[in-house]
């Protein structure tokens, strides 16, 4: 089997069990990840933060993005445009969201920020014990990535999407670290 072929059977299988997860284990573990970053972005004394706007299953980052904003931590999140390109838009509000394609939202009338970022928050449908992540496909965030080498990269997910191998491509790009946490039972 191809890389590409193994790549979507895993990112099917990703997906229908992100949408097995009961509603009070996904909540309790989105809230853990959105602990767990806040600690880190104190710890490291990050002011810019790029992180992605959760979409259906996804880990709900949102409380971790409410709180950046109460403490005047800039955040910054994409919108798609074509040829897997993403224009990153600073956020003020999660009141102020428009709907963009493939079910993703993104700012309404902000402003594109072009700086660099202390920490990206990214995410994906599976990571490996190496870093690795395997997305959606349309490889926009490691466009992105490639594009600020010195920012800190950090994935999040489930216990069950971390594994040990996934099929990795030359335009792959490793993290920095992904945050999970294996000891929460019955995911």
């Amino acid at each position: 089997m191809s890389i590409v072929a193994k790549k979507k059977v895993l990112r099917k299988e990703m997906l229908l069990k992100r949408s097995k997860l009961s509603k009070p284990a996904k909540k309790n573990y989105d809230a853990w990840i959105c602990g767990s970053l806040w600690n880190i972005i104190k710890k490291h004394n990050f002011k810019t933060v790029h992180c992605y706007l959760p979409m259906g299953t996804e880990i709900n980052i949102n409380e971790l993005i409410d709180k950046m904003l109460q403490e005047n931590i800039t955040v910054v999140t994409p919108k798609t445009l074509p040829n897997r390109k993403l224009q990153n838009l600073i956020l003020n509000s999660l009141d102020e969201l428009e709907k963009g394609v493939f079910g993703t939202s993104y700012p309404a009338n902000s402003i594109e920020f072009l700086g660099t970022y202390d920490l990206i928050i990214v995410p994906g449908l599976s990571f490996n014990t190496k870093n690795y992540r395997l997305g959606y496909g349309g490889g926009y965030y490691d466009n992105f990535m490639a594009q600020h080498p010195t920012s800190k990269k950090v994935g999040i997910c489930y216990p069950f999407q971390l594994i040990d191998e996934i099929p990795v491509e030359v335009h792959d790009l490793q993290l920095d670290n992904v945050l999970v946490d294996s000891t929460f039972l019955g995911l």
